[in-house]
């Protein structure tokens, strides 16, 4: 029997390998399934990321238009803070409000200075847009870190298979590609899944930090207009008391 024919019943000899997903996934090392399943799991927990920051974040634009719609309508302040100040509110409104606030505890003080009122309303809207940004971008690490260290966390699970399925031909002294093949593969699985985590993860970080920068240019640039307003009424306020 020729060296061929040799080779080609060893190969016949060997048991046929599932090299489905699922197949290639039971048929990995302990630690190699560990890292699959972290990273099926963190691909998961990003898609929800995902999902929520996009609904949250349609929310938050149209919250943003129908405040400004209603700032600008010619609405009263007073009006627009009664009727804020009693309901849930989010984004611009969340500004208004405490802006509003600090205004109306200065006013109502009988014998208050405005001396400062303008400083302490910049920090109060401030401190606001920080805020309602920090909320914007809870859970925004997450994708970034997913993004940066899946592949890498995939790699490893690679390395360690390949090293498993070295061992195992060393072990069984076959070399033929039906023995050689499916460890490979299944070592390759655990990259694969480490970019398709990272991937849509990467992706969506820099088109959901892109969305919060466009909304806090918006709120700061609706925070000046606001706090130019309440200059104006500061001053008249001022001018009001010396002349009284």
């Amino acid at each position: 029997m020729n060296p061929a024919d040799v080779a080609n019943t060893a190969a016949a000899a060997a048991p046929v390998a599932d090299i489905t997903v699922l197949g290639m996934f039971l048929q990995a090392s302990l630690l190699v399934k560990l890292v699959m399943l972290a990273l099926v799991g963190a691909s998961i927990w990003s898609w929800a990321i995902i999902v929520n920051k996009a609904i949250l974040y349609a929310r938050f634009q149209r919250a943003m238009d129908k405040f400004e719609g209603v700032f600008w309508s010619g609405t009263s302040l007073e009006e627009l803070y009664a009727t804020l100040s009693s309901r849930p509110a989010q984004g611009m409104a969340n500004l208004f409000i405490a802006a509003m606030r600090e205004w109306k505890r200065s006013v109502s003080n009988v014998g208050s200075s405005f001396m400062g009122l303008q400083a302490r309303i910049d920090k109060v809207l401030d401190v606001s847009i920080a805020r309602e940004v920090e909320r914007l971008e809870a859970n925004l690490l997450f994708l970034a870190t997913v993004a940066s260290a899946g592949p890498f966390v995939g790699l490893f699970g690679t390395v360690w298979g390949i090293m498993t399925a070295f061992r195992g031909i060393a072990a069984s002294k076959n070399t033929s590609l039906a023995v050689v093949a499916p460890g490979i593969a299944e070592a390759l699985l655990a990259t694969a899944l480490g970019l398709f985590a990272a991937i849509p993860a990467l992706v969506a970080y820099n088109k959901l930090q892109g969305d919060v920068a466009k909304k806090q240019a918006r709120m700061e640039g609706c925070a000046d207009e606001f706090s130019a307003i309440l200059s104006r009424q500061i001053d008249q306020h001022s001018v009001r008391d010396r002349a009284a």
